[in-house]
């Protein structure tokens, strides 16, 4: 097992401050609302037009390439199959100047799991790995897969099954511990009998897989006390340890999770929800007006959840009566050093999302916040998708632009650059049908990993990249 540093992981998340801040200094607000079909600066502030790819795959600037590094159903090093549906991903530094990267699967049971068509590789895996074993006719199939990555040659080294058993593992987050927190998107229960599929465990938990060069196949332990509910992302404060979550319902609500002991998730914690203090403000989605405006500053309070495990999915509407804030289907998030942020994909006027800012409290966690509140603002709201729909998955590049991914549907899809000083462009777009997910930069700089999810391959991507920022 690597070890990444704290100093790493600041420096990465920290990227994200600069993005975002040229978006709003800059004056960009007014920029992402207009909407004019002209976008000149579409182009002028990324790395110049799209070249046409003659395979008909993924279009990307001149000076750019990819290489289709990982397929769905190929074998992997340890016999096991790719599964599908790859999504949230994030990579972590290992000796030698190797990448490790972990990469989640939303699977459902019974699809492009990595037991073979038939289950056949079943019995290969021992009862207790699985997490969800279905009664051996239908076992969950969703989980992790671990690549290690030669970036100086740009070859997989090794490719293996690091987690399985679960549901419809969507994004996650790093954490500064040298681990990737993967989510379950959903609410299944046990002994449900859904999409012909049958469950023997409840569903909808994050479980935590340890980055490592060693082939691991990692116990499933859900982190029960993080909560049950539709589970998107997660963001580490590494100061605090405290980890906050995004929640893929139109009207979710945002947690945070302030752990017992820091680093060690599966010794319970307390969950809790955000709350706007004194302003009225309780849906933040803007469907029905602008409520909440750009960039100013609402003080939050965090309420207390109990019975977080929810039977009856009602997690978020408890916490709505009891004083939360809702929010337009809460996908992405990121650290940056002001600040965690976060996407919701459908908020807005014209529901093509929102991005928000939340910067902790000086106290965050502990009574004295109460005299300190954290700060909530809506940081972008594009109202136009000619300039980027429906933000998903979010990374921060070296050089400091952002790469947001879209999740829509349609011909072209797009790989989205910010610049600091708040332009944006398309720095790739496929003509696949299918989402980009999990976008996320290798720790030298040099390539940037995203995945066609319908498709269920993990490309890289290499290019004259922007020198890195101090």
């Amino acid at each position: 097992m690597t070890k990444i540093s704290r100093r790493h992981f600041l420096k990465t998340c920290s990227m994200v401050t600069v993005g975002f801040m040229g978006l709003y200094q800059s004056g960009c607000a007014p920029l992402l609302r207009r909407s004019s079909s002209s976008r000149p600066d579409l182009v002028d502030a990324g790395y110049g037009p799209l070249v046409t790819d003659p395979q008909g795959i993924l279009d990307l600037p001149k000076g750019f390439s990819y290489q289709i590094i990982s397929r769905s159903g190929n074998k992997m090093n340890d016999e096991f199959f790719v599964p599908g549906l790859p999504d949230g991903m994030a990579t972590f530094p290992a000796e030698n100047g190797l990448t490790i990267l972990i990469r989640n699967h939303e699977l459902m049971p019974k699809t492009h799991g990595p037991y073979g068509k038939r289950n056949e590789l079943l019995g290969e895996i021992p009862r207790d790995k699985i997490y969800d074993y279905g009664q051996g006719k239908t076992p969950s199939t969703g989980g992790t897969t671990t690549l290690i990555y030669d970036t100086k040659n740009q070859e997989v080294v090794s490719e293996y099954l690091s987690l399985t058993g679960t549901v419809r593992n969507c994004a996650g987050g790093a954490t500064p511990w040298n681990s990737w927190i993967t989510c379950e998107e959903t609410v299944y229960r046990a002994g449900d009998f859904a999409e012909r599929s049958y469950f023997d465990k409840d569903h909808g938990y994050n479980f935590e897989v340890p980055a490592s060069l060693t082939p691991t196949l990692y116990d499933p332990i859900p982190l029960i006390d993080m909560g049950r509910f539709n589970h998107e992302a997660v963001a580490v404060d590494p100061d605090s340890g405290i980890v906050y979550q995004t929640e893929d319902r139109s009207d979710g609500l945002i947690y945070r999770f302030i752990p017992n002991v820091p680093g060690q998730l599966a010794k319970g914690g307390k969950l809790q929800a955000l709350v706007i203090s004194g302003e009225g403000i309780k849906d933040t989605r803007n469907w029905h007006g602008e409520v909440v405006p750009v960039g100013v500053k609402f003080s939050v309070e965090w309420i207390d959840m109990d019975n977080v495990e929810s039977p009856d999915d009602d997690l978020r509407d408890r916490g709505y009566e009891a004083g939360a804030a809702k929010f337009a289907r809460g996908e992405g998030m990121w650290r940056g050093e002001d600040g965690i942020y976060f996407a919701c994909t459908n908020g807005g006027r014209t529901k093509d999302g929102q991005i928000f800012r939340y910067v902790p409290s000086p106290h965050e966690g502990t009574p004295e916040e109460k005299q300190q509140p954290g700060t909530v603002e809506l940081f972008v709201e594009p109202n136009d998708s000619d300039l980027v729909k429906n933000a998903d998955n979010l990374t921060i590049a070296p050089w400091g632009d952002l790469v947001v991914c879209e999740d829509r549907s349609g011909k072209v899809v797009r790989l989205v650059g910010v610049t600091p000083e708040g332009k944006l462009y398309t720095l790739a777009h496929h003509h696949k049908e299918t989402e980009f997910a999990g976008a996320t930069f290798s720790p030298d700089g040099s390539t940037l990993f995203v995945n066609m999810q319908g498709r269920g391959w993990t490309v890289a991507i290499t290019g004259p990249w922007r020198e890195p920022v101090a």
